[in-house]
């Protein structure tokens, strides 16, 4: 069978051979039979259908998963189990591969073929092959990428934006998963009610509402970061006129840590662990936003954090200090530092944030500890700022003069 066999019959997704289906799903035309011997796709109406390659995919990642095929074949049999969910236009996440390979549509597009291998990493399905087809959902994603090459887009900043678009959108389909799982699957398993899972919302409306919630989330989160690069653009204008002079301004990298986090972990097992981290994402969140001020990614005790400013910095750290401390968790531990950071991907990275870092790991239990061009730079902030001279710190050349941070009186 051609390559191009599974997507140019059937446009409509309905009279597919067993070929078709084959070559749609990337399955051998011996693994399709197989299905068809074991009674879980079958020919309506003189053909397969789209469903039948969705179903065909999915029962492949379930036997790759390690679930035997008879088994899933008995339970369907038996009505334990229905795949009857796959003709669902929900379930067109489950895109079935085109007729064009990677290098095919490098040639046509011109698009880079180390763009499309990153495409394939941020999709997050096989490893890349410049012989291998696109799936029908990753032909989604050329025009954009297009549109980037014609403008003249430099391939570090496509590449990095691929990953993170990835990355991000990764972390939200596991989240997703989670959250179906606990709150549907699982509930009505205990109940008995397995067949009624796949009919929660059998007209997609809960799925489309899920996905303009995202859409929603986005375009909140778009309209906040596209100010600051206003800002940044309007500033610069204003400063080629002679109209302004724009003050050199690093932001601030604060470090929290939990004490003792490893040891709890330890102790009380993964759930604790968890229960504990959604008790500080609630309270940390809240808090560096309203000083102006975000966080940039967890980590396995504790939370990194970017601020515009130093002194609202310190203010939100020692409020997350004392918060933590109401909240009955371990005590938390914090180090901030001010300098010029290298932004990719959403994170930042330099000896800023190594040092901030570091001042974390050195401070006690309770303790906010700052550094001397925080001191500078937060003056009349309502702190007072107590030395406790020159430190060696970890990974760090040299001494570093560090101070523990306070409110005024």
């Amino acid at each position: 069978m051609s390559a191009g066999a599974g997507a140019a019959v059937g446009a409509t997704g309905t009279g597919l051979s067993a070929d078709d289906v084959a070559g749609r799903a990337g399955v051998d035309r011996a693994q399709v039979d197989e299905l068809i011997a074991a009674g879980l796709i079958s020919e309506q109406g003189g053909g397969f259908t789209a469903g039948d390659v969705r179903r065909v995919l999915l029962l492949r990642g379930l036997v790759d998963g390690g679930l035997p095929l008879e088994a899933i074949s008995q339970a369907v049999r038996q009505r334990l189990l229905s795949m009857d969910f796959a003709d669902s236009d929900v379930y067109r996440r489950f895109a079935s591969l085109s007729d064009q390979t990677f290098a095919d549509v490098s040639e046509r597009t011109g698009i880079p073929l180390e763009w499309l291998a990153v495409m394939r990493e941020a999709t997050g399905w096989g490893r890349f092959d410049p012989s291998a087809r696109l799936r029908e959902d990753e032909l989604g994603i050329l025009p954009w990428l297009e549109t980037q090459l014609r403008l003249g887009f430099r391939r570090p900043a496509v590449e990095r934006m691929l990953r993170a678009l990835g990355d991000t959108l990764r972390r939200l389909a596991e989240a997703e998963a989670e959250w179906f799982r606990t709150e549907i699957a699982e509930p009505y398993i205990a109940q008995g009610r397995v067949d009624e899972i796949t009919l929660v919302d059998p007209q997609n409306h809960f799925s489309e509402q899920g996905e303009q919630a995202i859409l929603a989330v986005l375009r909140a989160q778009q309209a906040q970061t596209w100010v600051g690069n206003m800002v940044t653009g309007i500033e610069r204008t204003l400063a080629r006129a002679g109209l302004h002079v724009p003050v050199t301004r690093h932001p601030t990298i604060c470090f929290l840590d939990i004490t003792g986090y490893t040891r709890l972990t330890q102790e009380r097992g993964d759930q604790a662990a968890a229960d504990l981290a959604e008790a500080l994402a609630k309270l940390v969140k809240h808090t560096s936003n309203d000083h102006g001020g975000r966080p940039v990614k967890w980590l396995g005790d504790g939370v990194m954090f970017w601020f515009r400013d130093p002194g609202p910095a310190v203010h939100a750290a020692l409020e997350m200090v004392d918060g933590v401390r109401a909240e009955g968790l371990p005590p938390a531990h914090v180090g901030l530092h001010t300098g010029p950071v290298v932004v990719q991907e959403g994170d930042y990275y330099g000896q800023t944030v190594n040092m901030a870092a570091r001042m974390a790991d050195y401070a006690r239990p309770g303790e906010v500890l700052v550094s001397r061009s925080v001191v500078d730079t937060a003056a009349d902030a309502g702190l007072e700022f107590s030395a406790i001279g020159q430190v060696e710190l970890k990974g760090v050349v040299g001494t570093t003069e560090l101070f523990v941070a306070r409110r005024t009186g």
